[in-house]
Order: structure tokens, then C-alpha cells, then sequence
């Protein structure tokens, strides 16, 4: 028998970016306490919410927990039973020990030899018994950016708790915590139906909320928001528009959504849209609303908490209260444009990036090098507008504008400088310089915006691993993971296949006084925090791990021919004849390996692989190598410059697997002659070379 588990716990209001990581984490942790106690349920509990409930509800619970057979082992059965086979004092002692009858023992044989034991069966206990403990450990293990506490009381939660209610089925599962005590009441909105509910059992409680003006289940309450906002925007003659963000903080800011749509003076539209929209958005919770022809509308649209007699009341108490930030912005606006934005980047001489790092206007001055130096690596004709972009690309920091909304910051930049006469491109990688804003986001549009935002990114990385300030666990307080992925999903995107090495060092260079610390060492640690981006992003889009691994061992200094590597090598290795062909590349490379210990062979050592002398091949199996590894290098070389792929050259590496077997087979490597020896070793170190310059095969599973 199952039968539903349902838990609601009403509060005061919770604030909107808390509520779905608390439902999740609330699910999360119903699960694992569920499966350790060895309770069956269905798994994936549904999760509802408000401002004022976390609800979960979690189906196909077993009204028993699960019983378990234990097994006791108990003295040798020697010391247990006599020569004739009775029972000793020793085994009595144990069966009395364990509640049962002498005659119930049985013998187990063991590593350590034969031993008595007893096989007890532990039944399980009632559901709703261990769910007693259970729903109070869950409720008080929900994590909160913050917590409180209140009256005397020690239970710490987001918001003072009002009630719990606990129903298994149709049955309260009955405790209490601290001053609460769990039963089967609820409460409907807080102003259209404030009186206590009782509910029955789990299937009525959605109904009997709606009913008392509560739509507690978020899509529900997300889709009646937004068919609403669409209704109310076509009603003010314009198109809602798109925000899934604010979206979802509305939706966890009602319980039941009333929808009314104002407007606001024309004058206002003089600000530049973006203000507008962020005004709305952070202070207010509006949405902005467009023409057809895409142009700000002075109408705004408020998500109520409650449907009033007279809208039109409650709409002229929104548009006093926009008017009034409206105001404010305009004051920003007004007095941020009467600076330049080249006087503006003298100010961040008094704006502290970070303590032994020293101000923004030594950032700055860093990042200008930076986009300099990777413009003359990529395009020397835009250098200058890289140069001037990088110059001002922080000066908005100081100003009122981004002060208020920080969000803001980049396109005041992009604003304010176009408003100051810079180019429209320079005014353009001003703002395109903070993208990608979050995983997955959005691009630089233009070449000069991409190269200032891995110009500004790789400051921030580098100089945080020079002062010590690298990400561990969960912690990464300047987003450098964030920073490193967008670096390199700037260079996939735009095929920049500039040295990575090349851009740490310059990035550490220019710290050079800002830290005693080793610099090789900081930049391979800054390398290896790239490489291992490098693998995250690789595998989200499914390669396989030795793959990816075998890769990045290879190489990590150019972004796209890692990524074109890996895809080459995925295709090869999923070719019937890819086994025997690794194997023999992992032939190659164990016994060179085995020679570099020796001493014998040094890899890259140039002048030595220059000795080949193909006058010491003794067998045609030496020469068919040679002349095949010859023939496949100028190949893929020509292939390359021709702007060939990886895959192309990939296969004609593999052409080399019958010549490298034929060599194994018909000569001694290590033979005793050390001109042979070196000259075979030789041949096959260039050979390595060339399998290591796509990947390390030795990582691969075959």
C-alpha cells in the first residue's frame, strides 16, 4: 500500500529569488531522507509555491518502511558447540544476547573460519511514524541566502514560520516544532480569503486554495501573468515586452495575479530606452511596452497581489510612484552627461578593484595594453579603436547612473561615450565588453568588443591567481570560472587562434609589480584552470571524457584546433579499424617514453632528430616507415595551409598504423648496435611527435 505525502509551510512573505531554490532544495532533501529510511516512494516530488507557502507533494509513499534481514555472527562454532554438538555456555550467552532460542543459531563459513550467527528479520516501522522526525529535519535543512529568527524562539528559517501542515494520505503525521504544531489547516490569500482551510487529504488541496484565491501552482500562476500582461499591452495599443526574468520574479511575488497597465509623461522618452526599461524593472517590477514599430510606448504594465473593485485606483498610485523614479533618472542622466567620459576615467583612480590589486585605473591601464596587444595579433588596422574602447570601458562605473542601477553598467558606457562623440564601434565594444554576461549569453557583435572582452576578462583572471585569489569548491567571488568559459567561447566563435600561453604571460607581465610570486608557476595554474573549463564545456556537448582528455594533454595553447581536435579524434575513434591503430600509436609512445627515462631520446630535441640517417636502415620495413612518415607530414602540412581539417589530416596520420606494424615486426628496436638503436629511436620519436601534435593516445580506451 502507498498512499500521497503532503507538506505545506506557511510563512510571511518570502522574498521571490528564494522560493524555487527552496522548493528544489526542500524536494532534494525529502528524497534523501525518504531513501535512507528506507521508505519506497515515487521519486521527483511535485514542488508548488508563493510568497507565502513551500509546498511539496510526494507521491506513491509505502505506508511501511521496507524490512531487513540482519545477519549476527556470533563466537567459532568450536567454542560454540561441543564434540558432540551441544550447545556451550558460549553459544547460550549469544542466543540470549540476541533474544532468540539456542536452537535458532546457525553456522556461517567465513575467510576466518566457521562461525555461529542468528538471521534476524528487522520489520519495518509505519510511514508516518519515521515521517514524524523526517518533515521537521527537512523543513529546518532548507538552505536561504539568509535566515532569521523570531519571538524566543532558536528555529531559524527566511521568514517566521506560520503554520505546518502534514497530511500522509488523509492522516496528519502529528509534531511539533518549537511553538508549531503540525496539522491539516491552511490559510487562503492573505486579504481575499484570510480564514484557516481544512484540508482532507492531498487531492483537494489545490482546488480548495484556488477557491480561497491562491493559485499555488507556479505554471499555472505563470501563465495566467503572462496571458494577462499580453491582453493588457494589446489593450494599451502595444506588444509586452520579452523579459522571462522578471517574468519569474512576479510570479513568486503573488499568490493571486491582478494585472492593470498605466502610462507615464512623454517626456520621459526622451532617456535613453534602457533606462526606462531598468527603472521599471529593478524598483518597480513594470514591464515596458513597445509599438509596432518597436519603439518605447510611455505605458507600463503592475502585476498585483490582489484584484481590486477599481483598478484605475490602484493604477494612478503605480504611476505616481514611477513618476517620482522616473524623476530620479532623469536627474541621474542629467547630471552624469555633463562629464565627458575621458574626464570619468580619471575618477576610477579613487574606485578600488581590490586591495593589493590596486584601483580600476590600473586595471584599466592593463586591459588598454591587453586589447592592444591582442589587435595587433588579429586585426593591426583596429588597434586604435581597441585601444580607445579600452580606455573608456570602465568610466561609467562613477557615475550616479550605474551607482543606482548597476546593471547598467556598459551601456551607460556605450550611452554616455556615443553622447560624447566617440565612434559608434568604440562606443559599441564599450558595452559588448561585459558579454558574455552568464553561461550560454550572448556575444560580442563586433571584432573590437571581442578582443576587449577577453582583453578585461584575462586581466581579472590573472590578476586574482597572482594575488592568491583562486576559485575553490563553490567559491568564486569574481566569477572567474564565468570569465574563463566566456573567453573561450569568444575564440570558438570568432576562430581566434592566438597563443592562450601568449595572452596569460602578457597578462601576468603586466602584474609583474603587483606580486613576488613565481610567474611560470601562476601561469601554468591559470592554464590548468582553463584546460579544465576547456573540458567542462567539451563534455556538455558530449564528447567523450578520454577523448577530451587525450586532446588537452596534447595541447591547449589554440582554443578552435582543440575543439576541432577533439571532434576529428571522436569521428576517427569511431572507425571499426580505430582499436589497432591506437594501439599502435601507444606502441610508439610507450617505448620513447621508455627511452626519454633512459636518457636516450629527448623530446624536441631538434638537432637529434635531424640524425635520422635513413643510410643505417638495414631492413625495407625501415625504409617504408620513413618514406611513409615523410609523405604523411608533407601532406598534412600542405593540407593545413590549404585550410584543410583536422580530419583530413587525422586520417592520414592513421595511414601510417600498417608501416609502424611492419616496423615492429620486422626489426629489434633496442638492439645492441647503439648507431641502429639511436637511428630506430629517432625515427620514431618524429613519429610520436607527429600522434602528440593532435592528441595523447595513450589516454584513449580502447
Amino acid at each position: 500500500m502507498s498512499t500521497t505525502l503532503l507538506i505545506e509551510i506557511v510563512t510571511e512573505e518570502i522574498p521571490a529569488g528564494y522560493i524555487a531554490p527552496a522548493l528544489e532544495a526542500m524536494a532534494s532533501l525529502m528524497d534523501q531522507k525518504l531513501s535512507q529510511a528506507r521508505i519506497e516512494f515515487a521519486t521527483g516530488g511535485e514542488t508548488f509555491g508563493t510568497p507565502r507557502r513551500l509546498v511539496l507533494m510526494v507521491r506513491d509513499v509505502a505506508e511501511r518502511q521496507a524490512s531487513i534481514t540482519k545477519e549476527v555472527l556470533g563466537p567459532k562454532k568450536m567454542v560454540a558447540f561441543d564434540a558432540e554438538g551441544r550447545p556451550t555456555r558460549a553459544a547460550e550467552g549469544f542466543a540470549k544476547s540476541q533474544g532468540v532460542s539456542v536452537n535458532r543459531l546457525t553456522t556461517k563459513i567465513t575467510a576466518k573460519g566457521e562461525y555461529v550467527c542468528v538471521k534476524k528479520v528487522e520489520r519495518g516501522l509505519a510511514s508516518w511514524r519515521l515521517l514524524q522526525g523526517i518533515i521537521p529535519e527537512v523543513i529546518t535543512a532548507i538552505p536561504f541566502p539568509k535566515s532569521m529568527r523570531w519571538a524566543d524562539l532558536c528555529l531559524t528559517f527566511a521568514r517566521p514560520i506560520h503554520s505546518i501542515l502534514a497530511l500522509f494520505g488523509d492522516r496528519i503525521i502529528p509534531f511539533k516544532l518549537e511553538n508549531i504544531r503540525s496539522g491539516r489547516r491552511t490559510v487562503g490569500h492573505r486579504f481575499m480569503h484570510p480564514e484557516p482551510i481544512a484540508i482532507s487529504d492531498f487531492s483537494e488541496y489545490v482546488g480548495a486554495l484556488r477557491s480561497a484565491r491562491v493559485v499555488v501552482d507556479i505554471s499555472e500562476r505563470k501563465d495566467m501573468i503572462r496571458e494577462e500582461i499580453e491582453e493588457t499591452a494589446r489593450k494599451l495599443g502595444g506588444k509586452v515586452i520579452s523579459d522571462d526574468d522578471l517574468l519569474d520574479t512576479v510570479t513568486h511575488l503573488v499568490e493571486y495575479p491582478a494585472v492593470s497597465g498605466g502610462t507615464f509623461d512623454k517626456v520621459f522618452l526622451k532617456l535613453p530606452g534602457e533606462v526606462l526599461i531598468t527603472a521599471m524593472r529593478e524598483h518597480q517590477k513594470y514591464f515596458a511596452v513597445t509599438s509596432s514599430d518597436h519603439q518605447l510606448m510611455p505605458c507600463f504594465i503592475a502585476v498585483n497581489n490582489t484584484p481590486a473593485e477599481d483598478l484605475d485606483v490602484v493604477t494612478c498610485g503605480h504611476e505616481r510612484v514611477l513618476r517620482a523614479r522616473l524623476e530620479d533618472a532623469r536627474f541621474f542622466f542629467e547630471a552624469d552627461t555633463r562629464t565627458p567620459s575621458h574626464e570619468m576615467v580619471e575618477r576610477l583612480k579613487g574606485v578600488l578593484f581590490q586591495a593589493k590589486l590596486g584601483t580600476m585605473f590600473e586595471k584599466v591601464c592593463r586591459v588598454q595594453k591587453l586589447a592592444e596587444f591582442l589587435a595587433e595579433l588579429t586585426d593591426p588596422e583596429i588597434k586604435t579603436t581597441v585601444s580607445r574602447a579600452a580606455w573608456l570601458c570602465k568610466s561609467d562605473l562613477t557615475t550616479q547612473m550605474v551607482n543606482e542601477f548597476p546593471k547598467l553598467q556598459g551601456v551607460m558606457g556605450r550611452i554616455y561615450a556615443a553622447g560624447s562623440g566617440e565612434p559608434e564601434v568604440t562606443a559599441k565594444a564599450i558595452e559588448e565588453h561585459y558579454l558574455p554576461a552568464f553561461a550560454g549569453g550572448p556575444l560580442p557583435e563586433t571584432l573590437a568588443g571581442a578582443l576587449l572582452s577577453i582583453a578585461d576578462k584575462i586581466d581579472t583572471i590573472c590578476s586574482c591567481f597572482t594575488v592568491g585569489l583562486i576559485p575553490t569548491g563553490t567559491s568564486d567571488p569574481y566569477a572567474l570560472r564565468r570569465q574563463a568559459v566566456g573567453i573561450i567561447q569568444i575564440m570558438l566563435d570568432r576562430a581566434f587562434s592566438f597563443s592562450l600561453k601568449g595572452l596569460i604571460n602578457k597578462g601576468l607581465q603586466l602584474l609583474h609589480d603587483k606580486t613576488s610570486a613565481d610567474t611560470e608557476q601562476t601561469a601554468q595554474k591559470v592554464l590548468t584552470f582553463f584546460q579544465h573549463r576547456m573540458e567542462h564545456l567539451l563534455a556538455e556537448e558530449g564528447f567523450a571524457r578520454d577523448i577530451i582528455a587525450a586532446v588537452l594533454s596534447a595541447s591547449m595553447d589554440n582554443i578552435p584546433s582543440v575543439r576541432k581536435r577533439t571532434g576529428a579524434l571522436e569521428a576517427l575513434k569511431a572507425k571499426p579499424d580505430f582499436q589497432p591503430l591506437a594501439i599502435a600509436f601507444k606502441r610508439v609512445a610507450n617505448i620513447i617514453k621508455q627511452a626519454q627515462q633512459r636518457g636516450e631520446v629527448v623530446s624536441g630535441d631538434v638537432k637529434k632528430h635531424q640524425g635520422i640517417d635513413p643510410g643505417l636502415f638495414h631492413e625495407p620495413c625501415e625504409q617504408d616507415l620513413y618514406d611513409a612518415f615523410q609523405k604523411v607530414r608533407q601532406d598534412i602540412s600542405e593540407d593545413m595551409k590549404a585550410g584543410g581539417t583536422f580530419d583530413g589530416a587525422l586520417l592520414a596520420v592513421a595511414t601510417l598504423k600498417g608501416p609502424v606494424d611492419a616496423f615492429f615486426d620486422g626489426v629489434m628496436v633496442l638492439t645492441e648496435d647503439e648507431h641502429l638503436r639511436q637511428n630506430r629511436l629517432f625515427l620514431l620519436g618524429e613519429i610520436a611527435e607527429l600522434f602528440t601534435s593532435f592528441a595523447d593516445f595513450s589516454k584513449i580506451s580502447t
